[in-house]
Formats: structure tokens, sequence, C-alpha cells
């Protein structure tokens, strides 16, 4: 019951942003440049709710609180939401379909390079986050949800490319997304350094004899 409460106020909450769009455009409240207003808003909803994310395995394990992975794959499917939105607004309301545009863009535009990596990622992601995908890719179900790493990654780039000359903002997600893959390094050399110890470690059975 407490999962199920917990997920219905993710669900409402991940729909605000949304929402606070819808109603800004509703009363012409976007500004001078709504594709740039609609263009930000999405693409920081990425990044963020990516963030999340990946801070939903170290909180699960420095506060013990296991039933946080129940909500991972709803935050997950909400970044490619958002990421989708961001994309959409930026092939219709930026370059209305036109894919030779597009495709010269990817070419030219560093910044548009590292974006389109950053969103082909994630879809392989949404589309594997079902439990039956789990089950039928094992392992390779982990090794391909490394992805989130490469997406995370370009994806901050993106934005600071994009920014050019106040970076501050971005920086705060490339902070942040430091912090989480330090803790990751740092888990996976402590992990690592146990595997041979044990190894070392004769079986009661063998001091025994």
């Amino acid at each position: 019951m407490k999962l199920r409460l917990t997920k219905l106020l993710i669900f409402l909450a991940a729909l605000v942003p949304l929402a606070r769009l819808l109603w800004r455009f509703r009363h012409n409240a976007l500004g001078a440049n709504p594709v740039e207003v609609i263009t930000h808003s999405t693409g920081d909803w990425t990044l963020i709710l990516i963030m999340l994310t990946l801070s939903i395995t170290p909180l699960r394990k420095l506060t013990k609180q296991y039933w946080l992975i129940g909500v991972r794959r709803m935050i997950g499917l909400f970044a490619f939401f958002y990421g989708c939105l961001h994309f959409t607004t930026y092939l219709w309301l930026d370059k209305f379909f036109d894919v030779h545009e597009m495709i010269k863009d990817i070419v030219k535009r560093p910044f548009i390079t590292v974006g389109f990596l950053a969103f082909v990622c994630m879809i392989p992601l949404a589309i594997t986050s079902t439990q039956g995908s789990i089950r039928r890719l094992g392992k390779n179900w982990l090794r391909l949800h490394r992805l989130i790493y490469v997406t995370a990654l370009a994806g901050v780039i993106h934005y600071i490319w994009l920014v050019k000359a106040d970076i501050r903002k971005p920086l705060q997600y490339a902070f942040v997304l430091g912090v989480l893959m330090t803790y990751r390094i740092v888990a996976w050399i402590s992990e690592a350094r146990k595997i041979p110890a044990s190894v070392r470690t004769p079986s009661p059975e063998v001091t025994k004899v």
C-alpha cells in the first residue's frame, strides 16, 4: 500500500512540469520565445529525472530503504517521456519536421550531436524496462542499462555546449553526476577488492584438514 501511494504521488508530481507548461501556453505566458522556453524546460526535467534515477541505488544502499528500487523504473520512464517531449519540440516546433535540416544540425553542431546521442541511448532503456525484458535478457539487461551513464554524461555535455556563456546551471548537473559516479566507482572498487580476499581465505573444511 505504501509503495502504491508513493508511486501515485511520484506519477502526479512528474506531471506537474508538463501541466505548468500547458498552463503557461494557454495563458500566453511563455515569453517572447515560447519554443526556447519549452525546449529548455523539457530538457531540464529530462536531466533532473535522469539524476533522480541514478540516485536511487545510492539512496537505497545508504538508507537501507529497499522499497526505493520499486520507483526507479517509473522515474526513468518519466525521464524518457520528457526526453521525447524535448526531442519532439526540436523536431516539430524548431525544425518543422525538416529531416534534412535536422541531419545537418546533427553533423555540424556538436551540442545537437551529443544531445541526439543521449536521446538514442534512452530508447533501448525504455523499451527493455519491463519485467519480461529483465527475465529474457538476464545479465545482459544490467549491461544494457549501463547506457544510462552514457545518457547522463551526454546530456550534461549537451547542456554545457548549448549555453556556452553562463554555464553555472549545467555545471550543477555535472557536479551531481560526478558525485553519483564517484559513489559507484568507489563501490565497484570495494566490491572488486572483496572478491580476491574471499578467494584467498581458506574454507573451514580446508583449515580442519
